[in-house]
């Protein structure tokens, strides 16, 4: 008899279970042997926040728990629908299937360096080069057709509703400086006006960060190799995909922000649109100014979210 996976009433309780992998890597293997998988020398990822394991060098096995089953409704419908569609690799899906009530997807394994491993070490001119190149990632992104992804949950006027009504608490809980929360309630109002609500709407990965990317270094020239991890997948407003590079990435430095948004599809940013991008920021599901900003010394920088925005957005 073959063992099970549990039911979790709470997220800590699967948080544990999933950091003990001895406890499920004999479930994980299991599952592989079941579609003819080579199990032979199983890797696990102690990262993010599904199970995750390696089975080999070309293969990887998602586990998604029932109370994360939204994961993997975006992760399986996003991979379907840009197969195809963009200029670098994303995972393909090679088996998917149920175990216990908890669904799961076994993907190609993508090659190449993390993100997160190279982008420290690279030369300023090979950062601009790679932000072009993610704006143009985003931009091809964007232009694939929603299919099934349209029908994801919450749509995005309810979203931004939504983060409009907790951005306060939210930050004010983060410790976000009183200097900066002073100026929130005048933000949200214009936020209401230059955030689009019912434009068409496009598909948004909401986190194009290093930890997602694999680049690949070509007689010394570095370039995006491929994107991985759909799990957060939303449809809505364009903008809402620059933050994850704006943030982690641009660093607010006018040849970076150029390049991302220049690949991107967009020319020097204007005011309207930095206000929007620093609403958009405060607004975003994982948002979180002290722990993602990463500008040295920003807090003392910038007096206010007008002068943070022009910080950021340096142009």
């Amino acid at each position: 008899m073959s063992m099970a996976l549990p039911q979790f009433t709470d997220a800590e309780s699967f948080r544990a279970f999933r950091s003990d992998p001895p406890q499920w890597l004999p479930i994980a293997t299991d599952i592989a042997r079941s579609h003819g998988l080579d199990t032979s020398a199983p890797h696990v990822f102690v990262t993010g926040t599904n199970l995750v394991v390696g089975l080999n060098e070309k293969l990887i096995l998602k586990i998604f728990p029932p109370h994360l089953r939204a994961q993997f409704v975006s992760e399986r419908g996003s991979l379907t629908q840009l197969a195809g569609r963009l200029h670098l690799p994303i995972p393909e899906i090679v088996a998917e299937g149920m175990r216990d009530g908890w669904p799961y997807l076994v993907i190609s394994r993508l090659a190449g360096t993390l993100g997160s491993e190279a982008w420290p070490r690279l030369p300023e001119d090979q950062k601009e080069r790679l932000l072009r190149q993610i704006g143009e990632t985003i931009a091809a992104v964007q232009r694939a057709p929603l299919g099934p992804l349209a029908q994801i949950e919450p749509r995005w006027g309810d979203f931004v509703r939504g983060q409009m009504q907790g951005c306060r608490n939210r930050h004010t809980r983060l410790g976000l400086a009183p200097k900066f929360l002073a100026g929130l309630d005048d933000l949200l109002r214009d936020a209401a006006e230059l955030i689009p609500m019912y434009a068409p709407p496009v598909i948004l990965i909401g986190e194009y960060i290093p930890e997602n990317f694999l680049l690949a270094c070509d007689d010394g020239e570095w370039s995006l190799a491929g994107l991985f991890d759909f799990g957060d997948v939303l449809t809505g407003w364009r903008d809402y995909d620059l933050l994850g590079p704006s943030a982690f990435m641009a660093a607010g430095r006018p040849g970076r922000v150029r390049s991302l948004l220049e690949g991107f599809g967009y020319a020097r940013p204007d005011f309207a649109l930095k206000r929007r991008l620093m609403a958009l920021m405060l607004l975003h599901r994982a948002s979180d100014l002290n722990s993602h900003i990463c500008i040295e010394g920003w807090q003392e920088k910038a007096g206010d979210l007008v002068e943070l925005q022009e910080l950021i957005w340096a142009s």
